[in-house]
């Protein structure tokens, strides 16, 4: 009841703002979040498809809320078209990195630091990008992301394979590269505290610990 509260209060001072492509813009975030709540609910078959499905998945349920958001600002500011892509594009790319950072932390932060018990996302049947990249080396967890860790004993062999694999160093990896892509872009907007601000923002994103 208080997430619906806040959606309408949220939307009528969307409304006041006047402005039909912003609407339109930030309209787009809820149409993705429920898209990639029901991408959420399954699994693909091959290895291929279920990265991209994670993928599309995460930018529908995470960065597409900060690409917007940052969209809509330039909008509103009468950015010129490259502009407004460009905030779109900066915004996809932090989002993304936070993300990745986000599941990353899920396997090697401490439950008291996260405010949430480590390997939750296991626990709720969720293969995100360690376990994905884990599965390269070790395939025997493809039957347990299909079955979604249900069985005994699957949280504890996963989160171990995990470990013992390249996963968490190439989620780090890919983490960085959409936060350094993010970085790039706000390199190329007018030198100003705003400017750096976007570019200190990344930082923030790939070295937080919570």
């Amino acid at each position: 009841m208080a997430g619906d509260f806040i959606l309408a209060v949220a939307s009528m001072m969307i409304a006041r703002l006047r402005s039909d492509e912003v609407t339109l813009v930030l309209s787009q975030v809820v149409t993705d979040l429920v898209q990639g709540e029901f991408m959420q609910l399954g699994s693909k078959e091959t290895e291929n498809e279920r990265f991209a499905h994670y993928l599309t998945k995460t930018y529908r349920k995470t960065a597409s809320l900060i690409a917007n958001s940052v969209k809509a600002v330039a909008l509103l500011s009468g950015a010129d078209e490259n502009t407004c892509e460009l905030a779109f594009q900066y915004g996809r790319n932090l989002g993304l990195s936070f993300q990745l950072v986000d599941d990353l932390l899920d396997f090697v932060s401490s439950a008291q630091a996260m405010g949430k018990p480590t390997a939750a996302d296991l626990r709720l049947g969720l293969a995100t990008a360690p376990v994905l990249f884990a599965c390269e080396k070790y395939p025997e967890l493809n039957p347990m992301i299909m079955r979604r860790f249900q069985e005994a004993g699957d949280v504890e062999k996963a989160f171990e394979l995990v470990h013992k694999s390249r996963g968490l160093e190439q989620t780090r990896f890919l983490a960085r590269k959409h936060g350094v892509e993010a970085a790039r872009l706000a390199a190329e907007l007018s030198d100003s505290p705003y400017q750096k601000g976007l570019v200190v923002t990344t930082d923030l994103v790939l070295n937080r610990i919570k």
